[in-house]
């Protein structure tokens, strides 16, 4: 018995791992994000594993049974449209009721969109932030104030039709010339990565209309100049002789 999480290619097909190819044959059931998309992948390396729906809509209803299954002996893989599952996709409440049960939960190390942009964006990323996706109203001007704030480089993931709105909004909270980078299609053909200021982006982004998936790299807030240390030399003369004139006899 056990749950295996298993990270799927997010764009070349080529990224998935042998182990991963492995545990999608060897389980006895392929849970997936939407089986039509993972269908295309399973057909790709010759995989027949049955496989069910497990998605943001039912997994509140179905993931109690999912685990008890687990528990009596059945080896399940689960698997997201793309990327890591349970990073801005399904699988976590599966995962923490297995965990709750004591059913052992193994997740394959693999693609995932975010740190491959990180690296490529240029940005510091010895310390990082992920938001994956920002709330789209409630909350969402309170987070952003936050992000004007945070020290570490903030990552995002964006709709292109949302791209131009929100580096607008970071803008407006962290400041026009804020560095920033927008890394389209992770691994797909037509990858592409655009570095700049915010402002710069929001120019570029509206010349040219952002398509794909997109990952948001936000520079984090710099830090504030070092005030100089105060020379009391220069700042405080020595006070004057109270008898005057020369001390030297």
């Amino acid at each position: 018995m056990k749950l295996y999480v298993v990270p799927t290619p997010v764009g070349n097909l080529e990224d998935m791992t042998i182990r991963a190819i492995r545990v999608l044959k060897e389980a006895d059931l392929i849970l997936a994000e939407d089986t039509r998309t993972s269908s295309v992948l399973m057909q790709h390396y010759d995989i027949h594993t049955p496989m069910q729906s497990h998605h943001k809509w039912n997994e509140h209803q179905t993931c109690e049974a999912m685990a008890d299954r687990i528990a009596s002996g059945t080896t399940v893989a689960l698997v997201s449209d793309a990327g890591t599952p349970c990073i801005s996709d399904p699988g976590f409440m599966l995962v923490r009721e297995c965990v709750r049960r004591g059913v052992e939960v193994e997740c394959l190390p693999g693609a995932t969109a975010f740190v491959p942009a990180l690296v490529q964006s240029g940005l510091p990323n010895e310390k990082f932030c992920f938001e994956g996706f920002l709330p789209q109203k409630k909350g969402r001007e309170t987070r952003m104030k936050e992000l004007a704030n945070e020290p570490r480089t903030s990552i995002i993931y964006e709709s292109p039709y949302r791209l131009i709105k929100t580096l607008q909004q970071l803008a407006q909270f962290c400041g026009g010339e804020r560095p920033a980078a927008v890394v389209r299609e992770v691994s797909k053909l037509h990858s592409d990565t655009q570095h700049g200021t915010l402002a710069e982006l929001i120019t570029h982004f509206t010349e040219v209309e952002p398509k794909g998936e997109i990952v948001l790299l936000l520079g984090g807030k710099p830090e504030a100049p070092k005030a100089e240390k105060r020379n009391k030399y220069k700042e405080d003369p020595l006070p004057a002789s109270p008898r005057g004139g020369d001390e030297t006899e």
